[in-house]
């Protein structure tokens, strides 16, 4: 067994969370390693993959709205610094409401509340913008001006760039669950035998958490396959580019997709929790099951693709809590280990205020928000942030 260096804090896991909270640390003045077992966003992380969307829009859950808020500005002065803005790409983002719904009221509500730019369109005016999609009598949308879609695998590898910029250590390998010694850790040890000895340790390991600690998490997270497709668009048709063809949600249905960006096709996933997954071993072949519905979506959306070729397919997963809110919180049997995760579907566009909050609970001790603690977490899946 090889010794390693001491660091102040050693996080675990270079996806969205695990980048920026080793960033806010170790601007903090911490001295930081970051660790990954397959490298940062590799294919098999929840981070991974070319897109994911920033939206402000949270129907009543104004937590979230204001960590979107925060996280944006964020996000687009990394990239800036970094030399690669255009890894933020300003769509919009339309969500599409139906007469009855009250998840978009809610939205709208907040955002009023909380002084984000928004606006509400008829079905006349989705109609005369949006001239590639197509929307029933009853529809009506919210456009968020200031929204877009952040290039996913890219973006999180400049954030471990920059985080090393400033001091950062990285390590592509595997890390054993610690062994606490009177309720702390002291080390961490890697599957090739190295140890490397901190002071807090940070387990942002996504659809690993559960894995890495089966005693506490064990049907506390629900990690489940999800299915992407690109459908490639007619040639020479600029209508599902933006700003013609923004980035979507659909409420009622819970498909949401982007534009032809970079044209690689337009982009369409379906948002509802599929079967359970396992990150190591799940084939990411995806199913017929899936692009069938994904068709059934496409026909009625965007009436032009019906019989569009797929461009491209990809499988992922999200990593869930019970409720859909995020875990930040520590150890409950070991005081200097933080479990953070739970934020797949929803969590990427919130990676700065993640980390600036992981940042704070770990060197100044600030107290974890109710939501986000263990103790909150359930046995049995019953969405509520979406």
């Amino acid at each position: 067994m090889s010794p390693g260096r001491t660091y102040d804090v050693i996080v675990i896991g270079a996806g969205v969370f695990g980048s920026w909270s080793a960033y806010f640390l170790e601007k903090s003045g911490a001295q930081v390693l970051l660790v990954d077992a397959y490298g940062p966003a590799n294919a098999r992380a929840s981070s991974g993959g070319e897109s994911r969307i920033i939206r402000m829009g949270y129907g009543p859950d104004e937590i979230y709205t204001r960590w979107s808020m925060n996280a944006l500005p964020k996000w687009k002065e990394l990239l800036a610094e970094s030399g690669r803005p255009e890894l933020f790409n300003p769509t919009g983002v339309l969500w599409i409401a139906h007469e009855g719904e009250k998840y978009p009221l809610d939205t709208m509500a907040t955002l009023d509340k909380l002084g984000c730019r928004f606006e509400k369109l008829t079905l006349g005016q989705l109609v005369e913008r949006h001239t590639a999609m197509s929307f029933e009598p009853d529809c009506w949308g919210i456009f968020e001006p200031d929204s877009g879609v952040l290039m996913a695998r890219r973006a999180v590898e400049t954030v471990v760039r920059e985080a090393q910029k400033h001091g950062a250590a990285f390590e592509n390998a595997f890390v054993r669950p610690p062994v606490a010694q009177r309720r702390r850790a002291q080390e961490i040890t890697t599957g090739a035998g190295d140890t490397y000895s901190a002071a807090a340790f940070v387990f942002a390991c996504g659809p690993w958490l559960e894995k890495t600690f089966p005693e506490v998490l064990g049907g506390r997270l629900f990690v489940s396959r999800q299915e992407v497709f690109f459908f490639g668009v007619p040639a020479g048709d600029q209508r599902f580019q933006p700003p013609t063809t923004p980035t979507w949600l659909n409420v009622g249905d819970e498909f949401y997709g982007m534009p032809d960006l970079e044209n690689r096709g337009l982009k369409i996933a379906h948002d509802r929790h599929g079967p359970p997954a396992d990150p190591d071993s799940e084939s990411r072949v995806a199913s017929a099951e899936a692009l069938a519905a994904a068709r059934v979506y496409l026909s009625r959306r965007f009436p032009a693709l019906r019989d569009a070729p797929v461009v491209e397919t990809r499988v992922c997963q999200y990593e869930n809590t019970s409720n859909g809110d995020f875990l930040i919180d520590r150890h409950p049997e070991i005081d200097n280990v933080w479990l953070v995760g739970g934020g797949s579907g929803h969590g990427f566009k919130h990676g700065p205020s993640v980390g600036e909050y992981v940042a704070a609970c770990v060197t100044r001790g600030d107290a974890v928000e109710a939501r986000f603690s263990l103790r909150t977490k359930q046995e049995r899946q019953k969405r509520a942030v979406f």
